[in-house]
């Protein structure tokens, strides 16, 4: 069983780079790599971890603070899906953990996507941007092919569709552009 923990740290997030079974390897080598997210972390991303949990059926407060409440979901969620179970979100965890949303879809992990955006939110007014409603409308989508256009720039194999897929959700959780 694969664990989540990686082997360096930056600023209190460590990071891991190892292969996905998501995509190929040369797909991962232009994307930021997902992060390792624990106990005590706050901030981005643990509100979109605590969307994508209650999207997934737990019952945690989006609050921006992984707690033991988070934990203990996230350890759920790990022995559900027949994880190492440690409580840390990393690679393997975030990729059991995402859904792919499109145009017309409804719920938490629409709310994930749009918080996403919201915390890249540099204007200072929360109209800017999706709101966090969780539908996904033509602002969402707006916002999801101007930023995966924006990560074309830099990883061509980015598709700019509109739908937020594992390479979309990989480029927004690991804060590319603007964070």
């Amino acid at each position: 069983m694969a664990t989540d923990c990686g082997a360096a740290r930056r600023t209190g997030v460590t990071v891991e780079v190892r292969q996905s079974p998501h995509f190929p390897r040369e797909m991962i080598d232009m994307l930021q790599p997902w992060p390792l997210v624990r106990r005590n972390d706050k901030g981005h991303p643990v509100p979109s971890l605590q969307y994508l949990l209650r999207e997934r059926g737990h019952s945690v407060a989006v609050d921006g603070e992984f707690g033991p409440l988070t934990e203990a979901a996230v350890r759920a969620f790990q022995q559900q899906r027949n994880l190492a179970v440690d409580g840390i979100v990393g690679p393997q965890t975030w990729a059991a953990l995402i859904v792919t949303v499109r145009r017309n879809d409804e719920g938490e992990a629409v709310r994930a996507v749009q918080e996403e955006f919201q915390s890249r939110n540099q204007s200072g007014d929360p109209n800017q941007g999706p709101q966090v409603d969780g539908i996904f409308g033509p602002v969402t989508e707006r916002a999801v092919r101007a930023f995966q256009e924006a990560v074309r720039a830099g990883t061509p194999s980015m598709a700019v569709d509109g739908i937020v897929g594992p390479m979309t959700w990989q480029a927004l959780i690991s804060g590319m552009i603007s964070h």
